[in-house]
């Protein structure tokens, strides 16, 4: 799997928003990829140092419309700390604002 199969989109809320400022970056992630996954291709997209990752698995929601039942697609959301010296991914700099 390649670096940007990897990492599908940034995830844009307020609480990320107020994560960035302690260097604190939260993306949509493929559910298949595991930590050690996401830690290289965030190194290897935004050229920065990863001190840890934290992960979280969304169930899809249940959905119905009249008789049928669906459910929306299941979600991974990858937490990325940098480290101290690293520098900041500028993506995020010019939301941050």
């Amino acid at each position: 799997m390649e670096a940007y199969d990897i990492i599908k989109k940034p995830v844009l809320t307020e609480s990320s928003y107020d994560d960035i400022a302690n260097k604190k970056y939260t993306f949509e992630v493929d559910i298949r990829a595991t930590k050690d996954d996401i830690r290289r291709a965030v190194e290897e997209v935004f050229g920065v140092k990863v001190a840890k990752v934290n992960t979280l698995r969304q169930i899809g929601k249940l959905k119905r419309q009249g008789y049928h039942i669906g459910r929306r697609p299941e979600v991974k959301k990858a937490f990325v700390t940098l480290t101290r010296d690293s520098k900041t991914i500028e993506f995020f700099d010019s939301l941050a604002q």
